[in-house]
This record gives C-alpha cells, structure tokens and sequence, in this order.
C-alpha cells in the first residue's frame, strides 16, 4: 500500500499535523481566541522585516482586506494575470472593482511587463503579481511600469513563503495544497477589523488532517475517495473553493480573522518550511532528470522550490489519465 501523490490534498500533511489537529478537536476554548494568532502574526514580521501583518482565514480574505484597506472601490480597475486562480479576481470582484486581465510571459507563467503597460488606463488603480508556483515574478520591471503610473503593487505570495516584499503590500494562503497549510488561512500586510468564523467552521478544518490519515492511504482502492465524498456532502469538511465563488460571489464566511486553533496548525508546519523547501527543489530536480526525454516543455528556472511543477504539452488530458492510473493525481489550477 502505497498513497497517492496527491497535490490538492495537503501534501505536507505530517503526522504530527493530525495528531495536533485531533487535540485541537477536543479544546474548542482554543479555537478562536488564544496566543498562537499573535505569534503567527510577529513570526511574518520578523520573516519579512515588515511592521504590520495580520492573520486572516483565507488568502482570498488576506487580498481583499488589502484592497479595502487601500480604498479599492466600484469603477476602479486591478491588473492581475490571466492565469490564476478564480480566487483571486473574485476578491477584486467582491470591493466592485473591475479585474482586467495581463497576459503572462511562458519561461514563467507570471506576469508578463510589456503586456502590463498596455492594460493600463485612468482607472487602475493597482497591479496584483503573482509569484506562480514559487517562480519569481520580473518585480524590478513591473514595480518600474507601477511607479511611471503610480500604482498600488500587491504581491500574491500564495504559492510561495518568500523572504523579501517588493511591492507596498503583499498576501500570503496556507491552503491545504499552498507551501504550508492549515487547511484555511492567509496573511496580509494590512490591518482589517474582522469577526471570527464560526465553531462548526473551525471544526471542518480541524478535521481535516485528521480524516487525511485515513483517507489518503485507501485514496487508491476507492475507499479513501468515499469517506471524502461522504465527509464532504455531510459537511463536515468544507472545500477549497465554495460554489458561490465559481460565480464570482462572495461566501459569507469571508473575509474574517484567522482562528487561533488554524494559527496553532500553521505555527507548527513553518517548522517544517526548511526541510518542505529542500523536498520540493529535490523533487523537481528528479523530474528535470526523468522527464527530459519526453515531448513536453519543461521549465527553465532551476532549484526553485516549485509548489506545482509546470510542464508545457499538448496532451494535456492524455498526461492526466495516464498519471491517474499510476496512482498520481495531476491539478487542474
């Protein structure tokens, strides 16, 4: 018995992740409220050499605050890549601003600059680059093109925990697929009054680890595949993306503060973000090598810490049926 390589459902699961979120589930007095936020908050801080940062529920949470706090409002336009997330317009969306489309460069998959310049009009008002799958975006030309027209820079640090912000603000996610989880959670460099989620929220994500220990060894034979299908229709755990956002609506649950079991979670995976870091630039140098061969485009950027390793094919759905019945379960992000 083996799992299944498996990049949407938590892979930086530990077992001491489960066993920490399976105590959590039987101490809902530390669920809300407790020190863990603030020491999730000042280690972000300290890592960046920021002054402020603030933890939130959701990545999606973390840019939105942001953009509010930067006063993002209806008739205003935001700059972001046309390949993203659905998150990430959406949180545009949500303030009433517009979100209008950069094409990206294809060494990168991140923002493209020269498009950049040709998007912009009166009414942008900031640019969100993103850092896709941890390679680095061309900040020093984009922060050029934003300061000619006195745009906000916001950067989208989900697919990375990077050392240094270039830009005025930045947010970060640790989804359960992100470069460290908590199964919901995000960080911005903002300050944003905001409630708690409920309980029963907290309890879906605490739960989550817990379920993955079983659900991932059987994930192969099926079963794994039911008790997550079950768990999910019954509620009690929750999906990465709500069905109100597919149509660019907001879900209640966002934005709201980050809860202090999530932050306890979280606290514990940046103790793994070293040895998380090495294992991935390990695991892309195995795919320089094995897949060299093949007709695919492989990425040219070298020992990066990739959170998805990108390949170019015109097979695409063909690469994917074919990796599924080798027990590895291909994104389609």
């Amino acid at each position: 018995m083996f799992n299944p390589i498996h990049i949407g459902l938590s892979p930086n699961l530990k077992i001491s992740d489960s066993l920490l979120a399976l105590k959590l589930l039987f101490q809902p007095w530390q669920w809300k409220i407790g020190k863990e936020t603030v020491e999730l908050e000042n280690w972000f801080k300290k890592y960046l050499r920021i002054k402020q940062a603030i933890a939130l529920n959701s990545g999606r949470s973390a840019e939105y605050a942001i953009l509010k706090s930067l006063g993002i409002k209806n008739g205003d336009e935001i700059l972001l890549q046309a390949f993203t997330c659905v998150a990430v317009p959406n949180s545009i969306l949500w303030t009433g601003a517009k979100p209008v489309f950069v094409d990206i460069e294809e060494d990168s998959f991140a923002m493209d600059p020269a498009d950049l310049e040709t998007k912009i009009t009166p009414r942008t008002k900031a640019v969100i680059v993103q850092h896709t799958f941890g390679i680095p975006a061309k900040m020093e030309e984009i922060l050029r093109v934003a300061k000619e027209h006195h745009l906000f820079v916001i950067e989208d640090c989900a697919h990375i925990i990077k050392k240094e912000i270039a830009g005025e603000a930045a947010f970060f996610s640790f989804g359960r697929d992100k470069a460290i989880s908590s199964v919901f959670g995000g960080m911005a460099v903002s300050i944003f009054n905001l409630k708690y989620p409920s309980y029963f929220w907290i309890f879906q994500q605490l739960l989550h680890p817990v379920a993955s220990l079983f659900i991932l060894p059987f994930y192969n034979f099926g079963i794994g595949k039911l008790v997550l299908w079950i768990l999910q229709k019954l509620h009690f755990l929750s999906f990465p993306v709500y069905q109100e956002e597919k149509i660019g609506e907001r879900p209640a649950i966002f934005p709201a503060q980050l809860p202090n079991a999530l932050a306890i979670l979280a606290l514990n995976q940046l103790k793994n973000l070293e040895e998380f870091n090495k294992k991935r630039i390990g695991i892309a140098k195995i795919y320089d090598e094995k897949l060299k061969t093949l007709a695919v485009k492989l990425p040219s950027n070298r020992g990066l810490p990739y959170l998805r390793y990108p390949i170019l094919t015109e097979k695409a759905e063909e690469l994917r049926k074919f990796a599924k019945k080798k027990g590895i379960i291909l994104g389609d992000w």
